[in-house]
């Protein structure tokens, strides 16, 4: 999204988006670790919108869809975008412990 930003400010955003499209799959990762401003979640919207049935995309997160609201801060935009991703999605839900703690603990322990 950072990136897609500065090319809305720059004035590049139409070149950025169609290089971002010619991927066969958008990969984000940590997504809502950091709140999105409503410029950022729009044109994160546009470009799922723009992958949505088209490519491939993976989202990893730590939040349920309950909560993204707090991330876009829009629910009819958190909504929509909510619906383009699972609409064909095929979503896994991992619980337990994470191997980046439990792999620290260990280490400490040694």
């Amino acid at each position: 999204m950072d990136k897609l930003q500065k090319a809305s400010q720059r004035g590049t955003l139409a070149r950025t988006r169609k290089s971002i499209l010619k991927s066969d799959c958008l990969i984000l990762d940590e997504l809502g670790y950091l709140p999105i401003d409503k410029e950022g979640s729009e044109l994160l919207f546009h470009l799922i919108s723009d992958f949505y049935e088209e490519r491939s995309l993976i989202v990893t997160t730590n939040l349920e869809f309950s909560s993204w609201n707090k991330v876009f801060q829009d629910s009819r935009l958190t909504s929509a975008l909510v619906d383009r991703l699972i609409h064909h999605a095929h979503i896994f839900s991992f619980s337990g412990k994470s191997y980046r703690f439990t792999n620290a603990l260990s280490q400490h322990k040694n």
